[in-house]
């Protein structure tokens, strides 16, 4: 399964800890196997289900975004050097694991994707904590998974969160809304 995940998200090698990126593939791995959704699922079902007709893919969603941040980081990272103070490894860690919940959020039944039993409890954001906290992911990975979606509206977001928040909707808006 491992190797499978790399191949879905290959942005998962720009992690340079090593530690921080084999927690990041084996919370996607635990996502896989908590829930009912395969890998093959992954990569046709719509990244939202709050707009119908989305033509872009979850996984094409969760890799536009995460190299959108790391765009991003470039550009912050020329212009500032020293004084860039986003952490590109939480940054692509947070992007990458942001969405996991949505795992256990969508469930595929007779042949359209439509909100998991586990979605009238509790949206991604929640279960993506659950997930990536049970794989020992740093709390400043938890703060962007958590930080991203409505549920966090007037909350205050690290520097890694505002980058990730905001290229997470650029997408959504531009695809999605």
């Amino acid at each position: 399964m491992r190797d499978q995940i790399i191949k879905m998200l290959p942005e998962v090698n720009e992690i340079a800890d090593a530690t921080l990126r084999e927690n990041t593939i084996n919370t996607w791995g635990a996502a896989l196997d908590k829930g009912d959704l395969s890998l093959d699922n992954l990569k046709t079902m719509p990244f939202t289900l709050l707009v119908s007709g989305v033509k872009v893919t979850f996984i094409e969603h969760v890799r536009t975004v995460c190299r959108m941040c790391m765009a991003t980081w470039d550009v912050l990272q020329k212009a500032y050097g020293d004084r860039n103070n986003v952490n590109r490894d939480i940054l692509i860690a947070g992007a990458l694991l942001a969405d996991v919940g949505k795992v256990l959020e969508f469930a595929y039944v007779d042949g359209k994707y439509v909100k998991s039993e586990h979605a009238k409890y509790l949206r991604h954001p929640f279960s993506g904590v659950g997930l990536a906290w049970e794989q020992k992911i740093p709390d400043a990975v938890l703060h962007v998974i958590a930080m991203h979606s409505k549920e966090a509206a007037g909350g205050k977001r690290t520097p890694e969160g505002i980058v990730f928040h905001h290229c997470d909707f650029i997408d959504f808006e531009l695809v999605g809304g």
